[in-house]
């Protein structure tokens, strides 16, 4: 097993479970038409790639702000991370990624036939939808379906990209320079898990659980505070300075983009340890337990730093309980707060233009100092 350093819950299931139809035709083994490069070949970005990890064993973490230089692989880290997680079941002609299985997970329209007839049930990639800057909200939240207006006159609603995004994760590269009414509307439902749109006569509420993951180069533009804080983790990353690991990041971009296939295979029984650890901490997650004098010295941390409001107590436990269950084990210790503490905390502190100390190492001096005392 991968040690959780090295890098950087059950769901409830509804009973009694529903005749599944097994449809064949997407779960046959398919060659990737893009190949991705592989999650244990990237060099370096550590940070990055434990707080990707971390908001996948728990998504309750509330995504992944990751702010740091252009070129940087945080696009391929993503993608390659996606590309890491097991199939997931999906009920085959609804259009939200349904679960046959988990309540939690099922569209209202599912959930009127469950019980009542057979679904037919496929296995799905976990989705990644990049979501594009000039994106319009009738593009990201749905809209009326015109075509079905005009062939049919009936009102009906056309899925948009939260829909598609629930079960995975939505992606918005260059997130500093969205509209902060979108950057809004993509928190609220990766908060509540729903979406809910009224428009043209139309009432629709559909699923949209999914991972939020932005990034973006701070020198174009920063997030206002009220958003940032809503990001679970941030993460920042930085161009690699030591020759000897640039070098080896190069030629393994080479290897990759003149033999993709052979690439992969180097690192396949890697990639499936990855996958296996990360499996069982999701399945393991809900048996972690946190001891309280470990909760209370979290929120001290959070009280000397003057955080605001209480997300940053709720997310660093949360952060913890991820990382003691994807290094196997089911008790919360120091180290594991001490590892997640900084990407839980450095971007909810207040900014002051006098002050030259970075937020991470300010982050890191109060967790010394209530950690030793």
């Amino acid at each position: 097993r991968r040690g959780a350093g090295g890098v950087g819950g059950a769901r409830g299931r509804a009973t009694p479970r529903p005749v599944v139809m097994q449809q064949t035709a997407e779960v046959a083994t398919k060659e990737e038409s893009r190949p991705v490069f592989p999650f244990s070949a990237i060099v370096g970005q550590a940070e990055m790639k434990l707080a990707l990890i971390l908001n996948v064993i728990d998504p309750k973490i509330g995504g992944v702000m990751i702010l740091g230089d252009r070129g940087t692989g945080k696009t391929t880290t993503i993608r390659a991370l996606v590309d890491l997680l097991p199939e997931i079941e999906c009920v085959a002609d609804d259009s939200y990624n349904s679960s046959p299985t988990e309540v939690e997970n099922m569209s209202d329209e599912v959930r009127i036939r469950m019980g009542k007839e057979e679904f037919p049930v496929v296995m799905r990639k976990v989705p990644m939808i990049d979501l594009p800057l000039g994106a319009t909200e009738d593009r990201v939240c749905g809209t009326i379906d015109i075509e079905k207006a005009l062939t049919q006159g009936k009102k009906a609603f056309e899925p948009g990209l939260l829909a598609k995004a629930n079960r995975g994760i939505l992606y918005v590269d260059e997130v500093n320079l969205l509209d902060d009414h979108l950057v809004d509307v993509l928190l609220d439902s990766a908060a509540g898990g729903w979406n809910t749109v009224e428009r043209e006569g139309i009432s629709i509420r559909h699923p949209a659980k999914f991972i939020l993951v932005g990034s973006g180069n701070p020198e174009e533009g920063e997030l206002r505070p009220q958003l940032l804080d809503r990001f679970g983790m941030h993460a920042m990353i930085r161009t690699e300075r030591d020759p000897e690991l640039r070098v080896q990041i190069v030629e393994s971009c080479q290897g990759f983009a003149d033999d993709p296939q052979s690439f992969r295979a180097q690192f396949a029984g890697d990639n499936a340890e990855f996958a296996q650890q990360i499996v069982v901490a999701q399945q393991g997650l809900s048996k972690v337990t946190t001891p309280p004098d470990l909760r209370r010295k979290i929120s001290q941390i959070c009280s000397e730093l003057n955080v605001d409001g209480l997300r940053g107590d709720i997310v660093t436990n949360r952060a913890a309980r991820a990382f003691c269950a994807f290094d196997g084990r089911t008790e919360v210790t120091d180290e594991d707060v001490k590892k997640v503490v900084t990407l839980c905390l450095r971007h909810r502190l207040r900014k002051d233009v006098l002050d030259t100390m970075d937020n991470g190492d300010k982050v890191m001096g109060t967790y010394d100092k209530v950690f030793d005392a």
